[in-house]
């Protein structure tokens, strides 16, 4: 018996296709974000430098560790203390989480948004990547954002010496606010998928 003949499908008016198209312009955003990742991989292989050339006795590389980190002391600094050492340690950290934020929007916002890229079955694939959607992705980059608050925070109380009490407080608010974000949209998500109707099983 020949096999049933596939319905071929129906073609989309030039306005739709160029509708359709227009997803295109959101490519050059995901490459600018690419370069931005490079630039964070300088910045923390900069850093990194700085970091094992201190640990060495490098005056140089301490006081340019001191100087991004924003720490201030009652004397003056010779040698990498602990203080310091924690401040560029979480400062590592947070490149670290950024460019991983950075990942979730190139490839998870280029696979929902632009283009399918075939990653299925590729051992390399991202865990996450698998299941990911809009609302996926809004939870994900929710999560991260909370992760880089909290580096952020705790460089902050570390160093807390230097900082105002107001900072202090608008750091801890603001966190506080994208904790009940995540919530709110992790809340919202869950409603949005509750409220979806249950697919029909076949036979019934």
């Amino acid at each position: 018996m020949s096999e049933p003949v596939k319905p071929r499908p129906t073609g989309i008016g030039p306005l739709s296709n160029l509708i359709f198209a227009s997803r295109w312009l959101q490519l050059p955003l995901y490459l600018g974000l690419i370069a931005a990742q490079a630039v964070y991989v300088f910045q923390f292989w900069v850093e990194l430098v700085h970091l094992l050339e201190a640990a060495f006795g490098n005056q140089t590389a301490l006081q340019a560790l001191i100087t991004s980190t924003g720490y201030k002391a009652d004397y003056e600094i010779h040698a990498l203390n602990e203080t310091v050492l924690m401040l560029v340690v979480l400062a590592l950290i947070d490149v670290v989480m950024i460019s991983n934020l950075l990942i979730m929007v190139i490839v998870g916002g280029y696979e929902t948004f632009v283009s399918r890229m075939n990653l299925d079955g590729h051992p390399d694939q991202p865990e996450w990547l698998d299941h990911v959607n809009a609302s996926v992705l809004k939870v994900k980059l929710a999560t991260a954002i909370i992760g880089i608050s909290s580096i952020h925070l705790l460089k902050t109380f570390i160093n807390a010496a230097n900082y105002d009490v107001k900072v202090l407080m608008w750091q801890t608010i603001i966190h506080v606010v994208f904790l009940l974000s995540a919530l709110a949209i992790a809340y919202t998500d869950t409603l949005m998928v509750q409220s979806k109707p249950a697919s029909p099983r076949s036979g019934h």
